[in-house]
This record gives C-alpha cells, sequence and structure tokens, in this order.
C-alpha cells in the first residue's frame, strides 16, 4: 500500500514537520515516528503502532484442464506457473491422485499456500494422452494479416500516432517507404542476453535501424528483452543498454521487456520484487534523462504487475481492449504488414496526450 504517517491520524494539535512515505513493503508491526509542532509552535515527537499484513493470495495460471503425453515426467508443481505478490516462493502441491504412465482423465486441485496462510485452491482435469502420430502433412491455411493502412484508418487521429516495433526479424526495413507508408514513429529492439546468466547480445539490426531512423527524422523508443532475476542484474542490464543508445537520438525512451512466464518459478521472485526491478530499471534511466515504459500484455498486467508511476506499453492483441488501466501505447497486432517491411511486424498507437 502507498501509505503516508497522516493516512492513520485522525485527529492532530498541530501540524507534522514530515508527513513521509511508509516502507509497507515489510509484513509485520512496526512503529511509525514523526514530529508535530502544536498551537503553542513547541515542536513535539510522536508515534504508533503499524501493522503491515498480506491478505492476498496466490496466483495460480491454469485453466480448468492440462495437458500432457503418456510416459510424461513433467513436474506440475514446476511447470504450472504460480506466482505470490509478497512471497518468492509460495507453497504449492498438487491434492489427487493420476499416473502420467496411464492414459486417462485424473481430477486434481492446485493448492498454493504463502507464508501469511493465504490460500489458492484450482481444481482442473489434467489429461494424460497418447501422442499422436505426425502425419507428414501441411495444410494449414496462411494466417490472416493486419493491414497498416486499415490501423490508420480507424485509429488515426489528431491525438494519434501509429507506429512499429521492430528487431532483426524483420530484416532490412526500408525506411523511406515505411514513412511514405504513414509510420510516424518505430520502438526498436537494442539487444538481450541468452539467458539468465547469458552474455549480452546487440540485435543484428539495431544500428542500422536507428542509424536510419535518425537520418529521416523520425522518433525512436527502444526496448531490451530481459531475463533478469534480481534487482543487481536488471542495473547491470540498464547500464549495458546506456551504452549502447547514447550515442542516438532516443526521445520516445527505453520500456522495460520481462515476459518469461512460462518459467516464472524458475525465477523466485514476489510479484512485488519483480515489479521492484521494473521500477529500478526504469529510474535508472530517468536518471539518464530518458522517458520510460512497462511493457506488459493485459492479462499480466491486470494480474501480475504491481503498480508503477511509469506509463504503460500495453501488449493485447484485438480489435479493441478491454484494458482497465491507463496506458501510453497499444501495441495492437502482430501480424502487420506495411510497405518496406517483408515480414510480419507488430503495429502500435502512441496516445500523444498521455504524454
Amino acid at each position: 500500500s502507498k501509505v503516508k504517517v497522516s493516512d492513520f491520524i485522525t485527529n492532530i494539535n498541530g501540524n507534522i514537520t514530515n508527513d513521509y512515505n511508509i516502507d509497507t513493503t515489510i509484513i509485520g508491526e512496526k512503529e511509525i515516528k514523526f514530529e508535530y509542532i502544536n498551537e503553542d509552535n513547541i515542536k513535539i515527537p510522536y508515534s504508533y503502532k503499524l501493522n503491515i499484513k498480506d491478505t492476498t493470495p496466490p496466483v495460480v495460471w491454469l485453466g480448468s484442464s492440462y495437458t500432457v503425453n503418456v510416459g510424461s515426467k513433467v513436474n506440475l508443481t514446476d511447470k504450472i506457473m504460480c506466482g505470490d505478490n509478497y512471497d518468492d516462493n509460495p507453497k504449492c502441491i498438487i491434492e489427487g491422485e493420476y499416473d502420467m504412465d496411464k492414459e486417462g482423465t485424473y481430477p486434481l486441485t492446485f493448492k498454493a499456500t504463502d507464508s501469511s496462510g493465504n490460500i489458492t485452491e484450482k481444481k482442473f482435469n489434467l489429461y494424460v494422452v497418447k501422442p499422436k502420430p505426425s502425419t507428414g502433412n501441411n495444410n494449414s491455411k496462411p494466417s490472416p494479416k493486419t493491414y497498416f493502412s486499415d490501423i490508420v484508418e480507424k485509429h488515426k487521429n489528431e491525438e494519434t500516432e501509429i507506429g512499429l516495433d521492430l528487431s532483426e526479424w524483420q530484416g532490412t526495413v526500408d525506411f523511406k517507404r515505411i514513412k511514405e507508408a504513414g509510420v510516424e514513429f518505430v520502438i526498436l529492439r537494442v539487444g538481450g542476453t541468452k539467458g539468465i546468466k547469458g552474455d549480452y547480445f546487440l540485435d543484428g539490426k539495431f544500428i542500422e535501424n536507428i542509424t536510419k531512423a535518425n537520418e529521416i527524422g523520425m522518433p525512436v523508443g527502444v526496448y531490451f528483452y530481459s531475463y533478469a532475476n534480481s534487482k543487481e542484474k536488471v542495473l547491470k542490464d540498464a547500464e549495458w543498454i546506456y551504452e549502447q543508445i547514447k550515442p542516438y537520438k532516443v526521445e520516445l525512451g527505453v520500456a522495460y521487456d520481462w515476459e518469461n512466464w512460462s518459467f516464472y518459478n524458475d525465477f523466485n521472485l514476489s510479484f512485488y520484487k519483480l515489479t521492484d526491478m521494473a521500477n529500478s530499471y526504469l529510474n535508472y534511466f530517468k536518471s539518464k534523462g530518458y522517458k520510460g515504459l512497462l511493457y506488459g500484455s493485459k492479462n499480466y498486467l491486470e494480474q501480475i504487475w504491481l503498480d508503477t508511476d511509469y506509463p504503460i506499453w500495453l501488449a493485447h492483441y484485438a480489435k479493441s481492449t478491454s484494458y482497465k488501466g491507463n496506458y501510453h501505447y497499444w501495441q495492437i497486432c502482430s501480424n502487420g504488414r506495411v510497405d518496406g517491411v517483408n515480414a510480419d511486424v507488430d503495429i502500435d498507437i502512441r496516445y500523444k496526450n498521455k504524454n
């Protein structure tokens, strides 16, 4: 909770000298000390007790069923995502009997408990199935595409700009042609790391892309795909990114992109620590004079990420979004097509009045 000293005082004969923010990140009772000046202009020390509790149950990312092949060695409590706002490692167990060596349907309950005794239970069916043999035929239909011109027609107005986010996966981009097609900004991948402890690598097209964008005066933002598992690691990432971008113009700022949800349990991070990492990263770039963005998809923004003071770059691939939070950018699709890019590309909407 974001609270101040005065939030718990109903009556006082004077004025508080320093109405500071209370640190509520540690569970337990704490003494809140402050001073106030009374009507006789006398400074008086005072204190009260505040009990900080965790009443939020863990989050279990699980639908009504889970399917594995016969003979699978997967550990369900390791594989199924389970996280908590406060605990790095909530206790997770599977209730019910099942046999992964035997085909069948097994009704089970996934139970997650945090250190404060908050519990989340989810009933689901475990389907143990025989793997389907490959037919060797590929009769799948071409995937549908979202055309940049259609996004412009629907979403472009005086308060919006339409752009792209680009990486080496889009190959060589013709910036003159994308500008002529109506692209007003780009968000470029700087690079990443090869896993949690891997070496840094520069995106194969970053220097080319940012150089061309700067040359034609197209506004640029950047992002870095993070595997950070601590505040120390995320600040090391930020320092590396800064060295890559400082020779260039990056007026739209730097986004924090952390999406390791399929193996989230391996990171041993509470939602608070995850969000604190993002804030540390974005605070670093703020200190260097850059704007900051937190990138996230709708569901994870709603259920995982805690509040941050930085703008949101929303990823939600839909004709309209039901996300209720405030967002400054909307990544509306990943199957975009635009003249000047010979591959699928993410299309983004920037809301200028929110910046």
